[in-house]
């Protein structure tokens, strides 16, 4: 039954991104910034950090996996989630290898990876022709506003989730 939590936990967490948004006061949303939820991502960090050992790559899996449904749900080209989130995971993945795991380390590695594939969403999404901003207000209105709204998400979930990610490898062994 523990080997569902992760799946079950990345559902929930793709479910609830819908609603994300309206959850936020309405003065935000009518300001011209744009928040994106990284839910699944975040946790996908998680996963990367505190589940994944030297041998096991769960988190690249999973990425692969919760992105395409990302798109299958959210968006309307398939792909382009799933490619970005597994970008960005594997290199968290590879640079955890280097780092000592502590919460700031947390948060750096969900940064950088959270810009990381935000950056590939909007390459390929200008690339394609859907969307066009210039490169200052990328970063002042979606850039900026998306990581630090999911550095907030990962300071919530990083205690229950270190916890809960590293008794789970546990079992899994």
């Amino acid at each position: 039954m523990k080997r569902f939590y992760i799946p079950f936990s990345l559902f929930l967490l793709l479910a609830f991104k819908g609603v994300a948004i309206d959850l936020l006061p309405t003065k935000l949303l009518e300001s011209k910034l744009i928040l994106i939820p990284h839910w699944v991502f975040v946790f996908l960090v998680l996963i990367a950090i505190f589940y994944d050992e030297e041998s096991t790559h769960a988190s690249i899996i999973y990425s692969a996996i919760f992105g395409l449904l990302i798109d299958i749900v959210y968006t309307d080209i398939l792909g382009v989630y799933m490619f970005s989130y597994a970008v960005g995971i594997y290199i968290v993945y590879v640079l955890k290898k280097l780092l000592h795991t502590n919460f700031f380390v947390t948060i750096i590695l969900t940064i950088v990876g959270i810009s990381i594939s935000e950056i590939l969403i909007s390459i390929i999404y200008s690339v394609i022709g859907i969307t066009y901003l210039n490169v200052d207000e990328y970063v002042m209105y979606r850039l900026i506003p998306t990581i630090l709204s999911n550095v907030i998400f990962v300071i919530i979930l990083y205690p229950l989730a270190k916890r809960h990610l590293m008794q789970w490898r546990d079992y899994v062994k």
